[in-house]
Formats: structure tokens, C-alpha cells, sequence
């Protein structure tokens, strides 16, 4: 969803959306295979529906290294935060 006119927004913001847009999505697979197979009862079938996660998961990360490599305050957000042990105390 457009929160203004797309033909408004540069080819930059639309670039930004598809993949925010997309790491929403992935996120979401990841809880519903998550549930799923906390839900399974077939051990083959669970294997499977944790595989398929895990796989969601690295499209996700592949989508927030693309977000770091072309937003510079995304670049220094992800840096601030990416390997903090305490995140709440690293974000002040």
C-alpha cells in the first residue's frame, strides 16, 4: 500500500518499499512455518516445515544486507546494532 501518489515517489523509494515490502513477507512465512511445525504432529513433516523457515529466514537477511547496502542510515543502524549483546543499552 502507496501512503502517497506513486507516481510521486522516485525509483529509490520504490526500490526501499519492494524490499521492505518483501522482508514483511518473509518474516511473516517464518512465523507461519514456525507455528506449523510447533503444531505438527509428523516428524518428517516438522523437518520440512523447519527447513522451509530456516529458508525464509536467510531470504530475510539477504533482503536487510540489500536494505544496509543501498540506504546509508539503514548502513548505520544495522552497524550499531548488529552484533550488540545488550541492544536496549547500544541504542542510547
Amino acid at each position: 500500500m502507496f501512503q502517497e501518489e506513486r507516481s510521486k515517489l522516485s525509483k529509490k523509494t520504490l526500490d526501499l518499499k519492494r524490499a521492505i515490502d518483501s522482508i514483511t513477507e518473509e518474516l511473516e512465512a517464518v512465523d507461519w512455518y514456525q507455528q506449523r511445525a510447533d503444531a505438527c504432529n509428523n516428524i518428517e513433516l516438522k523437518k520440512i516445515l523447519l527447513h522451509n523457515m530456516n529458508e525464509e529466514k536467510e531470504h530475510a537477511a539477504m533482503l536487510i544486507a540489500w536494505l544496509k547496502n543501498n540506504d546509508n542510515e539503514f548502513e548505520k543502524q544495522i552497524k550499531k546494532f548488529i552484533n550488540a549483546k545488550d541492544i536496549v543499552k547500544k541504542e542510547k
